[in-house]
């Protein structure tokens, strides 16, 4: 069916036919006419032209599908005459409609004539004369002749007495209060049967079986702590189920067990099908291996597996721990331990010695034990320890003096004892002890020689592989870089002075600040506020004196002078410090074990 909507003509022109002129109409204007006949409701509600539906064919439609709106009829009764009455018949009363609430809050404006009209029916009202609309209440009108309403007043004035206060707390003793109201109190037990609390009434009874003092009944059972308000909560049945047995099908707890994983145990769902015990194990069991992934990577030999001696490493690191602190606190220097080990100054210490020397520390030591940390220290294997070995295995001897003469010295008592024959006993001894090239200078700037260091390394290289740290030297023991010349600006400016209060943009550490160490393994005195320079703070005698005594130590007055003097005269303008002080007792310690004089000297 052709569509009824006419388009309106397509122009062929320019788009610069009207108001613009076109300076090229040779060339074809860019873009795409379309018509403007299609529109968004046509599109939507498309114009429909087909012919209605017949009335015959209309009242089935209307029982199956029914239009939007349309109330379902069936087609039996869609030719009733009463269908049409019902389209306009309706229930109720009609609802007259009367004023709004809108025009009941804010009515209409009256009129001047009208507002005087209601004035004037209301005129005839007394309260409209007595109480205008917008006035007080006017009472004059009632009042007598005469009656001057300012300075008049009714009644008869209140006398101030205490007040509500004083009523309700007067200001009273206990004894008083109470001695005020025991006045009458037995009239009013009577006229108004006024009893204290927890008073019994006296009913005057003069029989003579009669005690005021007996009780009737058996006492009822208590319990503090609620146990008979508990049982009364409880209904009987309740707590006969609690006392009696709970029964469980067999079914369905064989079913639990199987399903349910139970806490602290494997789930095995199908054990009850296994005839073996609870604590069976499937599989070969297989027997671990002497050697370790560590040993494989590190290519170790086999008498120098790790794997499984941790103990062991462990005991023996405790044992070298308690003999490097019990030289320390017992010897001045290398060769005088060495030779309290070495008892028949054979130049070495056998295991003989060494046991004896553990005896003499009171650290008992297994002889299995024993042998082992002779292996570990004994670097050339020869079977004894010497005295670098002693040095380096067995000592701090970075904080311990060596013994030895300066390596100097030392080489020229070596070529001595090469061209005589004749040499001092103290020459042997101390050549025999250690060698010129195993002494090294502890700085470049010290004259004092300490022993070399020994590597003892369980991991050597594997064939010839080498770190470029190795190669230049960059490895802890290496060669001391104290002595070359450094460039820049260092970290720790302690050229500079640190000031007294230090701004917050300031970064410089001053070397008044903690370092790593410190951060990690904090001292005993930072957990209770103490810092570094509270210990190098000048303070008076009475301090130093008060915190000496505070911590225990037991000074004369003396001794204390004695020690403060001291003290002072190691800096230049004689302040003493809790540092200071410290050092000068410890220095008194160190030579009192020297002497024998301590009673932790050996």
């Amino acid at each position: 069916m052709a569509s009824q909507v006419k388009l309106p003509d397509i122009h062929m022109q320019g788009i610069y036919a009207g108001k613009y002129k076109d300076w090229s109409p040779s060339l074809a204007p860019a873009g795409k006419l379309t018509s403007c006949g299609d529109t968004a409701i046509q599109c939507l509600k498309p114009k429909d032209d087909r012919p209605p539906s017949p009335a015959v064919i209309k009242k089935f439609r209307a029982t199956v599908r029914p239009d939007a709106g349309q109330m379902r009829v069936f087609y039996g009764r869609a030719n009733d005459p009463h269908q049409q009455w019902a389209e306009n018949m309706t229930h109720g009363i009609n609802t007259q409609p009367s004023d709004s609430s809108g025009a009941i809050v804010n009515p209409a404006y009256k009129t001047l004539f009208q507002q005087r009209l209601v004035d004037r029916k209301e005129r005839i009202y007394s309260s409209h004369l007595r109480a205008p609309l917008g006035t007080s209440h006017d009472q004059s009108t009632g009042l007598p002749r005469g009656l001057n309403r300012d300075t008049f007043t009714f009644g008869v004035p209140t006398e101030l007495d205490i007040g509500a206060g004083g009523l309700i707390n007067p200001n009273k003793t206990y004894a008083d209060v109470e001695m005020e109201s025991a006045v009458g109190h037995e009239l009013y037990r009577k006229s108004h049967t006024d009893f204290d609390v927890g008073e019994r009434h006296n009913r005057n009874y003069t029989a003579p079986p009669y005690d005021g003092n007996s009780k009737f009944g058996i006492p009822t059972p208590h319990d503090n702590n609620g146990l008979m308000v508990k049982t009364t909560m409880k209904w009987q049945h309740e707590t006969q189920q609690e006392k009696a047995s709970k029964i469980v099908s067999k079914r369905v707890d064989d079913f639990r067990e199987r399903s349910q994983p139970q806490l602290g145990q494997v789930h095995d769902p199908i054990k009850d099908t296994l005839k073996v015990g609870p604590d069976h194990a499937f599989g070969i069991l297989v027997k671990p291996d002497e050697y370790g992934a560590g040993d494989l990577m590190h290519q170790r030999a086999p008498g120098e597996y790790l794997r499984g001696k941790d103990r062991q490493r462990g005991v023996l690191a405790a044992i070298r721990q308690h003999l490097k602190k019990a030289n320390y606190h017992n010897f001045d220097d290398l060769v005088q331990a060495f030779q309290f080990y070495d008892k028949e100054n054979k130049g070495r210490i056998d295991i003989h010695d060494l046991r004896e020397a553990c005896l003499q520390y009171h650290l008992p030591v297994e002889p299995e034990l024993l042998e082992q940390l002779l292996y570990y220290c004994d670097s050339n294997r020869d079977g004894f320890i010497d005295y670098l070995e002693f040095a380096n295995f067995l000592n701090w001897k970075d904080k311990m003096k060596s013994g030895l003469p300066e390596k100097t010295e030392l080489e020229k008592m070596a070529e001595s004892r090469k061209s005589s024959a004749r040499s001092s006993s103290r020459a042997e001894t101390t050549l025999d002890l250690a060698d010129p090239s195993d002494l090294q200078p502890k700085s470049p700037q010290s004259a004092e020689s300490t022993p070399r260091i020994l590597q003892k390394q369980i991991d050597r290289a594997i064939g010839d592989h080498r770190t470029q740290s190795s190669m230049i030297n960059a490895v802890v023991g290496g060669v001391s870089t104290q002595g070359y010349r450094t460039y820049g600006v260092p970290t720790i400016r302690t050229d500079l002075r640190a000031p007294r209060i230090k701004r917050v943009c300031d970064t410089k550490n001053y070397g008044d600040e903690s370092d790593a160490y410190g951060l990690v393994n904090p001292s005993i005195f930072s957990r209770r506020g103490v810092q570094e320079k509270d210990f190098l703070l000048p303070r008076t005698k009475e301090e130093i004196r008060d915190i000496f005594t505070s911590i225990g130590v037991q000074m004369t007055g003396e001794n204390f002078e004695e020690l403060y003097n001291t003290a002072a005269a190691q800096h230049p303008k004689g302040h003493v410090s809790v540092e200071s002080f410290r050092g000068v007792l410890d220095e008194i310690q160190a030579q009192k074990i020297a002497t024998k004089e301590h009673p932790l000297a050996v």
